[in-house]
């Protein structure tokens, strides 16, 4: 198992820090590490079902960054201990030690499939960030400061579960609505683009999706 990543220049480096703070203002569940040959993979989770029967997808944001070596890794550790590495580098450093530390993270097990993904079309960017951006106003109007668990998950459930709506322009297949959740993640983890023409692939295989954008990736798995 490899003990540190040597990274193919230091802008992919600086981009996985980038990565990694975005993420900090979604989720501290830590960032999953995987390392097959000379590309590394970062997994981050933006929402994950709290319990078997959530409504909640499952979304997970995705980038991979070129190494310089091939390497052999696949770690999940806590955002804050990347972080504090690569706070200690040179700006020009490409290498990352893997911290020692691990974390059992049940949203790391759950691994999108590699193949039989097919295409469902194409969907704008602005489309996706106004449905994240409504969402983040609904979920802030509908929770009250003193509401529970109970009811912070509902208001979660209902809005980040609802199918975007596409506009006029957009190309997706019907049969298999995009989650506001992904929509949701591709803003919120900086994937998607303020150019007017730009918009994000979208193909599926089984109950997950992929959101393909110029920022990176998000794999989202239905409910049920």
């Amino acid at each position: 198992m490899t003990e540190l990543l040597r990274f193919a220049e230091a802008a992919a480096l600086q981009d996985l820090g980038t990565f990694i703070a975005r993420g900090r203002r979604v989720n501290e569940q830590g960032v999953r590490l995987q390392a097959v040959g000379t590309v590394v993979a970062a997994w981050l989770p933006v929402m994950t079902p709290s319990t078997l029967t959530s409504r909640i997808p499952a979304v997970l944001g995705l980038r991979t960054m070129a190494l310089a070596e091939p390497s052999d890794a696949d770690i999940t550790v806590e955002l804050g201990a990347i972080s504090e590495r690569l706070a200690r580098l040179n700006p020009a450093s490409t290498d990352l030690p893997l911290p020692p530390g691990r974390l059992n993270a049940p949203w790391a097990a759950v691994t999108p499939p590699r193949s039989g993904w097919e295409p469902r079309g194409r969907i704008a960017d602005a489309t996706l960030a106004q449905a994240a951006e409504a969402g983040i106003t609904e979920v802030a109007e509908a929770i009250p400061e003193t509401a529970g668990a109970h009811v912070v998950e509902q208001v979660r459930e209902r809005v980040w579960g609802t199918a975007v709506q596409p506009g006029p322009g957009d190309e997706v297949l019907a049969g298999m609505p995009i989650p506001a959740g992904a929509a949701f993640g591709a803003l919120s983890l900086g994937f998607l683009q303020p150019e007017r023409q730009a918009a994000t692939e979208v193909h599926a295989v089984g109950r997950w999706m992929r959101l393909t954008s110029a920022g990176g990736f998000i794999l989202c798995r239905s409910a049920g």
